[in-house]
């Protein structure tokens, strides 16, 4: 279900992106309401072991969500090479040649953006991350209980790019209390590890009487909060899962994750990302 028409919710709402093998790249400016945030996924099996392309000016994150892979990024005079395997993450600077393979599968969320400036190539290991309590912690409450990652946040450093995932508790809301940040940081979400017949639900509002978009989201679907609050919520018995990607505004200075504005009358117990900003 959608409260709004059908051509705006074209360019926030994109269905089944992981439907496809190879590198398909579902999201970007030119199609959606994003100023800066594309997004697609690299999904590599027998039949297509291997992806090579540039990302130009876009500095770009890689997270991988199940299998592994081998990333090698050419640019300037070194052509380091590195291993992913789930949960891992990857920050490559602009203007670099990328190249993925895998020998027993692997499916990548692939995020960019641009940038002016080049930033330096960082692997994250997932091992490492979950280590630091500014980069993974459970927050919330009764009814709003989740597990938050940050696979590339303060720990590297980049132009505009934030990306990290979540995993709610089965019929919790996440994303609570409901906050916004548009003046900094557009966003999108992309649910992931959620096999049928689990779902959840996202609303993207300024006004909750006249709610931009209500929506049931699955596996794969990508949701873009250009602006307004955004909190979803998963079925009983099913948690909800989701990649959130966002891009500052303005490069550096707007890259700050954990700065919200929350929504009037629900601030009382703080906003549940204090932990990332120790």
């Amino acid at each position: 279900m959608s409260t709004v028409e059908a051509g705006a919710a074209e360019k926030m709402v994109f269905r089944k992106t992981n439907a496809r093998a190879g590198r398909t790249i579902s999201v970007t400016p030119a199609n959606s309401t994003m100023r800066h945030l594309s997004y697609g996924r690299i999904i590599l099996d027998a039949g297509t072991p291997s992806v090579k392309f540039s990302n130009g000016g876009q500095e770009t994150g890689f997270v991988c969500l199940s299998g592994s892979a081998d990333v090698i990024v050419s640019g300037g005079d070194s052509v380091p090479k590195f291993h992913l395997d789930q949960y891992d993450a990857i920050y490559i600077s602009r203007d670099s040649e990328i190249e993925v393979t895998s020998a027993g599968g692997v499916d990548i969320a692939e995020f960019s953006t641009d940038v002016e400036k080049e930033y330096p190539v960082q692997f994250v290991a997932r091992a490492a991350a979950v280590k630091d309590p500014a980069l993974h912690f459970v927050t919330g409450g009764p009814g709003n209980t989740r597990d938050l990652n940050i696979a590339i946040g303060k720990n590297v450093n980049a132009g505009r790019l934030l990306v990290g995932f979540t995993f709610s508790e089965p019929g919790n809301w996440t994303s609570w209390p409901p906050h916004e940040h548009e003046h900094m940081l557009e966003e999108l979400y992309v649910y992931f590890d959620m096999p049928a017949p689990a779902f959840g639900i996202q609303l993207v509002y300024k006004n909750t009487e006249y709610p931009e978009l209500v929506t049931v989201v699955r596996d794969g679907d990508a949701v873009l909060m250009p602006a307004g609050y955004h909190p979803n919520v998963s079925v009983p018995g099913h948690r909800i899962a989701f990649l959130w990607a966002m891009a500052a505004h303005r490069e550096v200075e707007d890259r700050q994750f954990g700065v919200v504005n929350v929504q009037p009358g629900f601030g009382q117990g703080g906003t549940g990302l204090e932990q990332s900003r120790k």
